[in-house]
């Protein structure tokens, strides 16, 4: 299954973007990232079947073992693309986040745009590695 995260705004040369590279490059899994402007631009529907996860401040708090077992369930049932994706400063729609599979937050505090990027491949790092029974992720 495909991992794809799709953010408004250019990360551009910066510590999130290094930390952003650094998880993206440990990830096992297919990955693609997409950068689309602040406004505008779309990014074509993947192959079904897909899931599309939204990072909102009204989102699930999911643990990262429970993130990774959603991922789980979901390559295991066929799933060809698991979509994150990062709004812009005003978040995302009412509609988009009803058409939306999961929403996910990372805790009640907002977050800078390029932390919560950077934040978001850690997590995916970190959720593929619990699948793979990799000792990066230590719980308990």
């Amino acid at each position: 299954m495909q991992l794809h995260v799709v953010a408004r705004g250019k990360i551009a040369r910066s510590p999130e973007a290094e930390l952003v590279d650094r998880y993206a490059k440990r990830i096992a899994w297919p990955l693609k990232l997409t950068e689309l402007p602040e406004t505008g631009g779309k990014v074509a529907d993947p192959p079904s079947p897909f899931r599309t996860v939204l990072l909102d401040e009204r989102g699930r708090d999911l643990s990262s073992e429970k993130l990774a077992e959603i991922l789980g369930r979901w390559r295991d049932d066929g799933v060809r693309e698991a979509r994150f994706v990062l709004g812009a400063a005003d978040g995302h729609s009412d509609g988009e986040r009803a058409e939306a599979d999961l929403l996910l937050a990372f805790g009640s505090a907002t977050w800078p745009h390029l932390l919560a990027r950077a934040m978001l491949l850690e997590q995916l790092f970190r959720a593929t590695s619990i699948l793979a029974g990799h000792p990066y992720h230590r719980a308990g």
